[in-house]
């Protein structure tokens, strides 16, 4: 047990090496909330789960009694996954959605603990050709896609990576709540 708690006390410590993104990426969403943009947050399996859980933290509160934050999970409604999937591919879930409901200027919070989800990156592509802002939580190894900010997990074990995301989408909503 010992093992276990000091590999992840020693991913925490590494995170803070992130810490001027994690800064620049809560500037970049309470901005976006400022200028009466939405944020969209999109992933696969725990990653999924992190972007409902967040997106809850924003509609509903965090820490402080505040004004609703207009934040929208693409991983939250089955029925227009199944859709999506069924009628188009899997790989356009998230593009789909995008397509209805984002504009210029609102947020993508992409989540993919490997960096090859295809849903994920296709939606990355549609937030760039389309003017949306976009943030990439990912696991240690850098990539080169082409977007605002990119925070790397200091870890490239799944379960690990996926604990310091919900870390990092925590410590986000407390910036934007000072």
């Amino acid at each position: 047990m010992d093992k276990k708690f000091e590999k992840r006390i020693e991913n925490f410590k590494q995170l803070r090496n992130c810490e001027n993104d994690i800064k620049k990426a809560a500037d970049l969403i309470k901005n976006a909330f400022e200028n009466n943009n939405k944020l969209f947050l999109c992933g696969n399996g725990g990653s999924a789960s992190d972007c409902n859980h967040l997106a809850c933290e924003f509609i509903s509160k965090f820490q402080k009694d505040r004004k609703s934050l207009p934040a929208i999970s693409l991983c939250s409604n089955n029925s227009i996954i199944t859709a999506i999937s069924n009628d188009y591919s899997f790989e356009n879930i998230f593009t789909r959605q995008l397509e209805g409901l984002a504009n210029k200027n609102d947020i993508l919070i992409a989540i993919s603990t490997s960096a090859k989800s295809k849903n994920v990156l296709n939606a990355i592509k549609y937030a760039k050709e389309n003017d949306l802002k976009i943030i990439f939580l990912t696991g240690k190894n850098k990539t080169n896609l082409d977007v605002d900010i990119e925070i790397n997990a200091p870890s490239e074990i799944t379960c690990e990576i996926q604990e310091l995301h919900i870390a990092l989408g925590h410590i986000i909503c407390e910036i934007i709540e000072e």
